[in-house]
């Protein structure tokens, strides 16, 4: 997660940072953890990009803290569109990507609407981990996915 939010001066320990004009006029600051791709392939899941990044995340990010090229959701037109029942744009494309499985998204942009659709239409556990977009990812929330994971039936 790019702690986006952060002030230049309160940077989370460990981030660096690039800039990358990707879909953009202006240059965009992304801040990324060179040892979170380790931490992130230690746990057991299926790793998959769910970015507006979508593709470009394989060639910006994953290199950056050492992730193998991997798939991505594919937002297609329903990028940033606005949605009249409050879910984030994201949210019905990746429980569709999904499809029944149990899945575990780590975002910084989740709100009570997005739970209420996914457990209207999502018939497997799921968990909605929000990460703060100051801080990024923590040990702790490695730790909440971990125990997510552990607690799912075999």
């Amino acid at each position: 997660m790019n702690p986006y939010a952060a002030k230049p001066s309160k940077r989370s320990a460990g981030h660096t940072t690039i800039r990358t004009s990707v879909g953009r006029e202006r240059p965009l600051r992304v801040r990324l953890h060179p040892g979170h791709g380790a931490a992130q392939r230690r746990l057991p899941y299926d790793l998959y990009w769910a970015t507006t990044w979508m593709a470009e995340a394989n060639r910006w990010i994953a290199p950056l803290v050492g992730l193998p090229e991997l798939p991505y959701v594919d937002f297609g037109a329903v990028l940033f569109a606005h949605r009249a029942d409050g879910a984030h744009w994201k949210t019905e494309t990746i429980v569709a990507h999904a499809a029944g499985r149990p899945f575990a998204r780590v975002d910084d942009e989740q709100s009570p609407a997005d739970a209420a659709y996914v457990t209207a239409h999502h018939p497997a556990p799921a968990l909605l981990h929000h990460v703060s977009p100051r801080l990024g990812l923590r040990e702790e929330d490695f730790t909440a996915l971990a125990g997510f994971a552990a607690a799912l039936p075999a």
